[in-house]
């Protein structure tokens, strides 16, 4: 499980509304349309994904696929590294207003 909040970067007020989309390697390695989910946060700022672990494929160690985007802020493109044998993590997001 992922969660956490999204916040602007000049306030660290909530951005309610942010949307979340998320992509993973399944079990067998491969990316398909099975481990892809786009969510909206809720009105205090707050998202939670809850998934399978990813597995390591090609050298590349576990990871979750996340681009977050939000009207009147910047896109972010990033990923998260689930720490092996952990079941959860908290992971803010900060968004930069659009100039």
């Amino acid at each position: 499980m992922l969660q956490g909040m999204v916040l602007a970067s000049t306030s660290c007020v909530p951005i309610p509304g942010a949307q979340f989309e998320f992509w993973l390697a399944g079990p067998d390695g491969e990316y398909s349309d099975d481990y892809r989910a786009t969510l909206l946060v809720d009105n205090q700022g707050i998202y939670r994904f809850e998934s399978n672990p990813p597995p390591p494929y090609s050298g590349r160690p576990p990871h979750i696929h996340i681009r977050i985007s939000a009207e009147g802020y910047q896109m972010l493109v990033t990923q998260d590294y689930p720490v092996q044998g952990e079941v959860g993590a908290n992971f803010d997001i900060i968004l930069i207003r659009q100039p």
